[in-house]
């Protein structure tokens, strides 16, 4: 792990740099950047294995954060209710993308998947650097998501970062589904 010490909070150092963090969800150990950092997301993305084109999630504390990469007015006004009540929890919704949203988020699509997150661990760590993460998986494609730090060391040994915490009580990732339809994308 790269010391990250500044006087400042290291998990947020760590974040401003660039660098790759590890951290609990819901259902299994996350891995995040900083959204806007394009060589972050891309050495995420490497380390995964996962094309840019399958795009990844955003994750946040509220949806205010969020706003920045979501065309809210986009959103149709009969879906609104059944986006917004679901949150904070592990739905993860395809909305419009905003005209700032950078393609290495969304994959090129329309559409941005983006996620409010009741879990104490990730709501602290938006709160801290003021934005929201980028949320995959913590697993090589093709591997099982890792569900403890240790499961996620194995992966990625010193080449990311680690948030401690615990793993919430759900037994799977969140569910995406289209903001537009309510269709199920993945339970």
């Amino acid at each position: 792990m790269q010391d990250t010490s500044c006087g400042d909070d290291p998990i947020v150092t760590a974040f401003r740099q660039g660098r790759l963090l590890v951290y609990p969800t819901e259902a299994v150990m996350g891995i995040g950047c900083d959204p806007d950092n394009e060589s972050a997301v891309q050495q995420l993305l490497k380390l995964k294995q996962r094309p840019q084109e399958k795009g990844v999630i955003l994750i946040a504390d509220n949806y205010s954060r969020l706003l920045p990469y979501v065309n809210d007015n986009a959103i149709a006004q009969d879906r609104r209710y059944a986006i917004f009540s679901s949150w904070p929890g592990a739905i993860t919704w395809l909305l419009p993308k905003s005209a700032t949203a950078p393609d290495w988020i969304t994959g090129g699509q329309p559409n941005i998947a983006v996620r409010v997150t009741a879990h104490p661990v990730v709501k602290d760590l938006c709160e801290r650097i003021g934005k929201p993460l980028v949320s995959t998986s913590a697993n090589p494609s093709g591997q099982s998501p890792a569900r403890n730090t240790q499961q996620a060391q194995h992966y990625f040994a010193d080449a990311v970062d680690y948030v401690a915490g615990e793993v919430g009580g759900l037994s799977r990732p969140s569910s995406i589904r289209d903001g537009n339809s309510g269709k199920i994308i993945r339970e």
